[in-house]
This record gives structure tokens, sequence and C-alpha cells, in this order.
């Protein structure tokens, strides 16, 4: 495919997804994990039928390297209640099963009185479109040429933001869900939580995002929290936020490794 303008992160060939160059990850020659989650986050929320059930919380598992190969997803309803819906989806290559979400819906309703004390916290400016085209992301990025520097991205410590805006489909032909856009962005919690003064020394193995509403808006920034690490064992944290204000938070864990190269160019 040579319009990279339309070209989306996987392919479906029947019950097949197929990844394109663009789902091509900086640890290598994988698949990234935020188009795995995205795709695992699409999964189940077509389960879910009942338009007042909020995506409120999902996990993924990131446990074995995924080639850049043909995946398949199989997802079901493990639980169902008047107020919940738990669904959980695997993705399988090869018949192995190499990634793994659970998701819990929860259905909405009236919102208590009062107001309960939350940390607060400043983001930078959302990017602003330039020649006509939408940043895919703040600062650093895979498979785009197009950044927005920002200086609080250099390699020294303090906390880290940054602005998320897919700008490709995850699947062709399929348009995003405002939940599809949140999924893929609670995986970059672990690379800002992680960033230090040499740069990113940790893949992450999972997270959990957490939403108390969907995202408004194509734009979705991320806010770091925390970073704790001992004897290559890491997690972080980092608030998630819309043009309107925070929707949620994520949590990721992760092992000490070398070699992330993100990539500017296809």
């Amino acid at each position: 495919m040579s319009d990279f303008s339309s070209l989306p992160y996987f392919e479906r060939n029947e019950n097949q997804y197929v990844p394109t160059k663009l789902a091509r990850g900086g640890w290598g020659p994988k698949i990234s994990g935020h188009a795995i989650g995205g795709l695992l986050g699409w999964a189940v929320e077509r389960a879910v039928d009942d338009l007042e059930l909020q995506p409120a919380r999902l996990t993924v598992d990131l446990f074995a390297p995924t080639a850049m190969e043909p995946v398949e997803v199989h997802t079901s309803v493990r639980h169902e209640r008047r107020r919940l819906r738990l669904v959980e989806a695997v993705l399988t290559q090869h018949g192995t099963a190499v990634a793994r979400a659970s998701a819990l819906f929860l259905r909405r309703g009236a919102q208590p009185e009062g107001r309960v004390w939350s940390t607060p916290f400043e983001m930078p400016e959302r990017p602003v479109e330039h020649d006509g085209a939408s940043l895919f992301m703040r600062t650093y990025g895979w498979g785009m040429e197009l950044q927005n520097p920002d200086p609080a991205w250099d390699n020294t410590p303090g906390p880290k933001y940054t602005w998320v805006c897919e700008t490709h489909a995850l699947i062709g032909g399929e348009p995003f869900t405002p939940f599809t856009r949140a999924a893929m962005a609670g995986d970059v919690t672990a690379a800002i939580a992680n960033w230090g003064t040499e740069a990113l020394q940790f893949i992450n193995v999972d997270y959990t995002l957490t939403l108390s509403r969907l995202p408004d808006g194509p734009h979705i920034g991320l806010a770091s929290h925390t970073h704790y690490s001992h004897d290559g064992v890491a997690n972080g944290s980092a608030s998630l936020v819309d043009h309107k204000g925070p929707i949620g938070t994520a949590v990721a864990v992760a092992l000490a490794q070398s070699g992330f190269r993100p990539r500017t160019k296809l």
C-alpha cells in the first residue's frame, strides 16, 4: 500500500487481522503494544450491545512477543448482571495465545452530590494541526515523521506529558470509537512513566486503564504521576484527559529491557 495516509494498523482478512508496517513497535519487528491493546479493546467493546454500559476498566496482558503476522481475536462474556458485564478477549497467533484482555462495563446512573478530592495537575496545550495533518503524538511517536517537540521530553528526570491523536484507522474500513482510542492511549503509560535519563529502559508487560467516561474528540492526553522500580521490575501510573478534563487513570507494569528504538518513518 503506497498511500501512507490511508494505511491502517491492521487489514481484515475474514477472521484474521493482518498487521501493516504501521503496526510495528519500537522493540524490534513485533506488533506494538498500543496496536494490540487497541485491537483487544475493539473486540471487547463489540461484545457489549447495551449503550448504557460504560467501559470502566480494561486490563491488557502482553505476555508474549507478537510477530508481524496475522492474528485472531476471540471474545467471551464471562459474567453478566444488571449493572455490570465482564468480557474477556484473547489474541492468538498460529493457534497460540499471545495477549489477553479483561474489560469491565458498568451501567451509568445518577451522579452523587458533593465533591471528592483528587490530585491536581496541568497538561501542556494540545498540539495544533500542521499543514492540514493531525499530529499522531506530541513530542515522540512511532511511524510518523511529523513531530511537535517539547522540552519536557528530554532525558532528564521529571514528570512527562503527551497528547495522543490517532490519525490512522486501527482496522481498515472500521471507524474509530472513543473507547478504542482510549485503549490505545493507555499503553503509552509505560513510556511516559518509565522514561528516564537513559531514555526508555523498560518494556511493559501489561497495563490497566480505568475510565469514568469516554473521551470526547480525537486527542487524549497523558500526565505521568509515579514511577517505582527495583531489581529490573517497574510500575508507573498516569492520568488520562481530553479537552474537557480528566477521564481516567492507567497503570503499567514493566521489565528492564534495552533496545528501544522509536521509529520516525516507515
